[in-house]
């Protein structure tokens, strides 16, 4: 017995310090990696600038430092719109920005932020989650060395600032406008004379007249930026970005050369900020809306049917042109008109039939 009790004993002591072994093993570090991150927004600006930084964060937090991402604001390493070449080049990693910024290399590129009469933030996440959006958007990103994830939205934006009041379709035209993307391309159908500047540059050309409205983004936005400043009259809704998406893009090589782990850390922190800058957006622009109305005297107006149905025909004609560009492009649009159609379809009779029957009883 004394013998079994001492062999007995013996192996839980083996087992013991077995265990102990185990549990005691230096776990293996993993390289840290040095992340170059350039932004076309200036640093702090509010919800654009800061919701790039924030992702910049989370990477960093998420992967406990071991993925240092380096964050440059606008002209801080390179200009806001050369920051597509600077991250395909590899000479930095990530950008962050508005894809239809790089409209001019492609116009694939603008169904990725907003395109006139497109898709709300709902039916973005649900077109590049489950209507294909994602690959067709991998499929052309390759093409320039780059491969794009969401990572923000400020949802339905704003018509626009003017210095006067718009009434037809006709007082659009000879109008110089800040407008990017396929919705400048519809400004010039009528007769407006699209332009193309980064943030930091509208309000020095809007108070000095060289361009004569501008578009941005929302009330709160709007309002830091001074806008009302030069312009008084604040039009909505704006066809031309019903949902922008803001997205992170990498140097496709450095994206491949990435572990599955931390391809998922990367996705997990973009999506992540795709969620948090929409929720901030639709926190903030109310009040927002509000002071500019009643503290800055503000004019708010909607546009007419009229001038809607105007803003529509030429959305049409760009489109047809824009299709034209290549098969990829062909089968950019159609993949998006297909999630648009029945998207929206569900939508008119949840989302959209819900709200508008909630603010018919509520007064709002």
């Amino acid at each position: 017995m004394k013998r079994r009790d001492v062999l007995k004993k013996g192996l839980v002591g083996l087992g013991g310090v077995a265990a102990a072994t185990t549990i005691s093993a230096p776990a293996i570090a993993k390289e840290r990696m040095e992340i170059n991150m350039v932004a076309t927004w200036g640093r702090d600006f509010p919800g654009l600038g800061t919701g790039a930084q924030r992702f910049a964060k989370r990477l960093t937090d998420m992967s406990d430092g071991r993925m240092q991402v380096n964050y440059f604001a606008s002209g801080e390493r390179v200009k806001a719109f050369d920051s597509f070449d600077e991250v395909a080049s590899g000479n930095a990693q990530i950008y962050h920005g508005a894809e239809y910024y790089w409209k001019g290399k492609n116009p694939g590129f603008a169904y990725f932020t907003a395109v006139p009469f497109g898709l709300t933030y709902t039916e973005m996440n649900a077109w590049i989650r489950f209507g294909g959006g994602q690959e067709l958007w991998d499929k052309l990103s390759a093409e320039y060395g780059l491969k794009g994830l969401m990572c923000g939205n400020t949802g339905v934006q704003m018509g626009g600032w003017f210095r006067k009041e718009i009434n037809s379709a006709d007082d659009l035209k000879g109008l110089k406008m800040r407008m990017p993307g396929l919705g400048g391309d519809v400004l010039a159908k009528l007769g407006g004379s699209p332009v193309s500047l980064p943030g930091t540059q509208i309000y020095e050309n809007l108070v000095s007249g060289a361009i004569d409205a501008t578009e941005w983004v929302g009330p709160w936005n709007d309002q830091f930026m001074k806008f009302y400043e030069a312009a008084k009259y604040y039009y909505y809704p704006g066809m031309h970005e019903p949902g922008a998406m803001l997205a992170i893009g990498m140097n496709n090589s450095w994206w491949q050369g990435l572990s599955k782990a931390d391809q998922l850390l990367v996705n997990a922190a973009a999506s992540m900020e795709n969620d948090v800058m929409m929720a901030e957006y639709n926190a903030k622009n109310g009040d927002s809306l509000k002071q500019l109305v009643d503290e800055q005297g503000v004019k708010l107006r909607a546009f007419s049917d009229d001038i809607y149905d105007s803003f529509g025909e030429a959305a049409e004609e760009v489109f047809d042109e824009t299709r034209q560009h290549s098969a990829l492009v062909n089968e950019i649009h159609e993949s998006f008109a297909k999630t648009r159609t029945n998207v929206g379809s569900w939508a008119k009779i949840s989302d959209q039939a819900y709200v508008s029957q909630r603010n018919r009883v509520l007064g709002l």
